[in-house]
């Protein structure tokens, strides 16, 4: 991971300390699991979490002598135990500890982004209702449309990070599988009932059927969950870049006190944030073809996805924790320039009324053809001379009245709906 985009609490998920600490987590519940069904001699688990050890140094030294982690791990753990030492890893593959430990850790990356997620949504809601009858103008192919709100704008933000939260919900429940069934996952060697009790005590389910992992899809779902969830801060970071062009200039990210934007023009106030922003998703998206390549493995497995797995995993939950703290930071901060929504409203001389026009027109008695060929072609005039269609329309439709086109040209009738859309919302920005 790259140290510029990883932050506490989610960075030391990953550390090798953190994992060696969970995987002697599974390996204890194993043995609490074997001595609650009389397996094994009471008190052997207690004495085992006593001597247990965890020494990095020690394990650095047993892997690079047995090039195998697992191995050197349990020769760590259990190097200042006695008799309890027979019972650690006990009819374990290393894939038990692994996967389930793994599974263990991807379950509390999921509860730290979910955290985040309710505070970006919270965030979203406030300025969605801060903003709630704020006129602005509607782009279709980057082209003036019809009045919106900046409200509604940021309410559509929120609704996809809601679907996403909901999303990421489905994906923990997904990825809260282990496996404690043996070396091809026939419980040889450990029976059903162990694996039950120990995933009980762990807070997982297990796996209905296993080979010697748990299955890739689970870990592929939710890194393509992940994604989704980057593919919507980058849709807000580009809506925000594109409104932050000099010559539009509706919205600007935070420009904190002594931030510079150019090593060259001290005049720039760049989009920077929202650019980073959009390059880590394009990351994120990156993960995604990984992730499904790694559910197809040889036979009941091979290890090729275990490689892979070093960089998607830890990359993608601390990538997104990222990119969900800072923009929620960006949104806090955004600043919104109102007169700069009107004026750049206006600056199609009425040409945005052109539909309300043509349904006046219709309402009038005119088939939608006639209308639709007759507002063209005063549009076409108002695109050529800069004439104002409003007074084009006065002058040139007798069939209105000058009150019936002032009402056409009202941008106050846009908002009619707005706060119906909003109660579709209301109440849920903290669910």
């Amino acid at each position: 991971m790259v140290l510029r985009y990883a932050l506490s609490p989610m960075k030391e998920l990953w550390e090798q300390r953190t994992t060696l600490e969970k995987w002697l987590q599974v390996e204890i519940a194993v043995m609490q699991a074997y001595e609650d069904l009389g397996v094994i001699p009471k008190g052997t688990t207690d004495q085992a979490k006593r001597n247990a050890t965890i020494d990095m140094e020690l394990f650095r030294e047993y892997e690079n002598q047995t090039d195998h982690e697992v191995i050197a791990f349990v020769k760590m753990a259990t190097s200042k135990m006695g008799a309890e030492a027979r019972f650690f890893h006990y009819g374990l593959t290393s894939s038990d500890v692994i996967d389930t430990a793994l599974s263990l850790t991807l379950v509390s990356a999921c509860d730290i982004l979910l955290n985040q997620m309710k505070e970006l949504l919270t965030s979203l809601w406030k300025l969605a209702l801060e903003h709630k009858y704020t006129l602005t103008i509607g782009r279709t192919h980057g082209v003036h449309a019809e009045p919106t709100t900046f409200g509604l704008k940021v309410l559509n933000w929120y609704a996809e990070a809601k679907r996403n939260y909901e999303r990421l919900v489905l994906a923990k429940e997904q990825i809260s599988f282990g496996k404690i069934s043996g070396a091809v996952g026939n419980y040889a060697n450990v029976p059903p009932e162990v694996e039950n009790l120990a995933l009980e005590k762990l807070g997982l389910k297990p796996s209905p059927v296993s080979s010697q992992i748990v299955n890739r899809d689970h870990h592929a779902f939710l890194i393509m969950t992940l994604a989704l969830i980057a593919s919507g801060i980058e849709r807000m970071a580009t809506e925000i870049r594109h409104l932050q062009k000099t010559e539009v200039l509706e919205v600007q990210e935070p420009f904190k006190e002594g931030q510079k934007g150019s090593s060259a023009m001290p005049h720039k106030q760049n989009p920077i944030l929202c650019e980073r922003l959009c390059g880590l998703s394009r990351i994120m998206r990156s993960f995604v073809s990984t992730a499904i390549e790694n559910n197809i493995l040889w036979h009941e497995r091979d290890i090729s996805h275990s490689s892979a797995e070093r960089y998607t995993l830890p990359d993608a939950t601390q990538t997104l924790y990222y990119m969900l703290v800072k923009s929620q930071y960006l949104v806090e901060n955004l600043v919104v320039y109102k007169e700069n929504m009107v004026k750049n409203m206006n600056t199609t001389h009425g040409l945005i009324y052109s539909q309300r026009l043509m349904l006046a027109l219709i309402d009038k008695g005119l088939s939608r053809n006639e209308a639709y060929d007759l507002v063209q072609s005063l549009s076409l005039r108002c695109w050529q001379t800069k004439e104002d269609l409003r007074e084009l329309a006065k002058k040139s439709l007798s069939i209105l009245t000058e009150e019936e086109i002032d009402m056409v040209f009202d941008p106050n009738y846009y908002l009619k709906h707005v706060d119906e859309i909003y109660k579709r919302f209301e109440g849920e920005c903290t669910k």
